[in-house]
């Protein structure tokens, strides 16, 4: 059972078999080039991230947050190049779930493509969810309209505010006005929603109108979405610039003093944050098919997006903490237009509208990239047939995407943002190291004229020095953590479990002669995994568990590997 739950599919057979698919469905159209490309992987990256987790990541590092940017930037760098190595390779749709079919084998593969729900569909509706936010807002501030309040909020976070409000007025504690005020809303609000069958009704509307638009656009092809992703990019990254430009002038340089407030422990708080404004730039690898020249585009609009998005983030985040102390972004959900609130209310209007345009540009991409990843898991005949559907007009696959809408649809509508940031932090950082250490099991080859390829720089003896001196320099923290483990588990014990494994892949590699890059894209990786709270997790692992009994319900006896076998 081992070696038929870890079969592997060659390069030559996968790029035979997405020949023949697009042969007898007519395909998928072959419109993007190295432009089109950068543009996706800027629209699926600056969104949500750069317009509000970077506030909370700035109360925690003060200016010092940009480092931050600086460190995950080249994290994803060493994963960019990986991906870039396998687009190269594997020019087909599917992105890490191909990639690790390649490397190691079928249940690697799922457990690899099932984690990418979290990051694509999952992290949508908290996509969604923000671009319902930052749409009333500019309603209320812009067009000064007004919706009701039970058709913007999610049932839990309605009822837990409610529950709150009332103890709060119910206690002996003294409230403020403007306390007592928000709390006197809140019943309020709670209190004016519809009911049916005696239970309050709530839901967020715009959020599942705005899914609803962006999976037709998805659904009527990909040139259209080309389109209007390109338009969006040009429209964020001239307001960015605009507010780079503006936002300089209000800078008072006292506030980068101190640079690191609360040391380098207090950057780091600011992984989850500063990472998932990252997220996306892989979601390119999933319109393989649908690109010109895959071989030699797909790998220049990975990088040229990362570069861009991360000059973009670091002087952003150098003008936020310069224009307002640190300590005043705690809870700040909308950064950018929170410093020109008092300042310059004309640019926070203007922040508004390009945080709107933003998200939007995100939902798109990921709406195009998750029905891409369960097309390629049809194709190996571990989805039902119907996901690898080609819409015979339109030349998408129109089943996953009308299925896509319908989960971030529903999800936006009813189900509150929670975990799902560090969840979709945590399947993106598994899918990152996945797919570096799938780079180290493909055969070298030579250098073609015109196609990407990784370079070998020998590592035997840079990792392993690089390991002893971060050991070196956590000494502190790995004696603290044995003395502590029993009081704090968790943190701890992964802290010590990622020393072990570096170790190990430090001696591989020096066994080995593994290469630089994409070792150093799975130690980085697993580093930034780490920071990551245990609830989310905890999560993490039911959500495989989940994935895991899929699968071997359906299809580790559906697979088309597995049937081969049984002939």
């Amino acid at each position: 059972m081992a070696n038929s739950l870890f079969r592997k599919k060659s390069i030559e057979r996968i790029l035979r078999e997405s020949e023949k698919e697009n042969a007898h469905h007519n395909g998928l159209n072959k419109v993007l080039g190295v432009r089109d490309l950068t543009f996706l992987g800027i629209a699926a990256v600056v969104g949500a991230g750069i317009f509000s987790t970077i506030g909370n990541a700035s109360y925690n590092g003060g200016p010092g947050i940009s480092l931050l940017f600086v460190i995950t930037a080249v994290t994803c760098g060493f994963s960019s190049l990986c991906y870039a190595e396998f687009a190269s390779r594997v020019p087909v749709a599917g992105s890490a779930y191909t990639y690790s079919y390649v490397a190691f084998g079928e249940l690697i593969a799922w457990i690899i493509g099932w984690a990418l729900i979290l990051e694509y569909a999952i992290g949508n509706i908290v996509v969604a969810i923000s671009w319902s936010g930052y749409f009333n807002n500019l309603l209320v501030h812009v067009f000064h309209i007004h919706l009701p309040d039970w058709m913007l909020v999610d049932p839990q976070t309605a009822t837990a505010a409610f529950k709150t409000a009332t103890q709060a007025l119910a206690g002996t504690e003294s409230l403020t006005p403007e306390m007592r005020s928000s709390y006197d809303f809140a019943i309020q609000a709670y209190h004016n929603a519809p009911m049916i069958g005696g239970s309050h009704i709530f839901f967020n509307l715009p959020a599942f109108i705005i899914v609803a638009l962006i999976t037709w656009v998805a659904y009527i092809g990909i040139k259209e979405s080309k389109n209007m992703a390109n338009f969006m990019v040009i429209f964020k990254i001239a307001v960015i610039i605009f507010v780079i430009i503006a936002g300089a002038f209000f800078v008072d340089t006292n506030n980068w003093k101190p640079f690191m407030p609360n040391g380098f422990e207090g950057v780091l708080k600011g992984v989850s944050a500063v990472f998932y404004a990252y997220i996306g730039f892989d979601a390119i690898s999933t319109t393989a098919e649908e690109c010109k020249n895959p071989q030699r585009d797909m790998p220049r609009g990975m990088i040229y997006s990362l570069i861009i998005c991360t000059v973009l983030y670091i002087l952003i985040a150098l003008v936020l903490t310069g224009i307002e102390n640190y300590s005043a972004f705690k809870d700040v959900n909308d950064p950018l237009a929170f410093v020109f609130e008092h300042r310059a209310p004309w640019i926070e209007k203007i922040v508004s509208i390009s945080a709107v345009v933003a998200t939007t540009s995100v939902l798109l991409v990921f709406q195009i990239g998750q029905p891409r990843i369960w097309m390629s898991m049809s194709r190996d005949g571990l989805l039902p047939k119907q996901f690898k559907k080609i819409h015979p007009k339109y030349h998408t696959p129109s089943f996953s995407t009308l299925v896509t809408g319908v989960i971030v649809g529903l999800g936006a509508l009813f189900i509150e943002s929670g975990l799902v940031t560090d969840l979709t932090s945590i399947g993106t950082l598994f899918a990152f190291v996945l797919v570096s250490g799938g780079v180290l099991f493909l055969p070298r080859l030579v250098k073609e004229k015109g196609k990407f390829q990784l370079p070998y720089i020998n590592g035997q003896y840079i990792i392993p020095l690089l390991v002893i001196l971060f050991i070196f320099v956590s000494r502190g923290r790995m004696v603290d953590a044995v003395n502590n483990i029993s009081n704090e588990g968790y943190q701890e014990v992964l802290f010590l479990l990622y020393i072990l494994l570096a170790s190990l892949i430090s001696v591989f590699t020096f066994m080995k002669k593994y290469s630089f890059i994409p070792v150093m894209g799975v130690l980085s990786c697993m580093y930034l995994m780490i920071e990551i709270p245990s609830v989310s997790w905890l999560w993490f692992f039911v959500w495989m568990g989940l994935g895991l009994t899929i699968y071997f319900l359906y299809g580790y006896r559906n697979s088309v590997l597995a049937k081969e076998g049984k002939a």
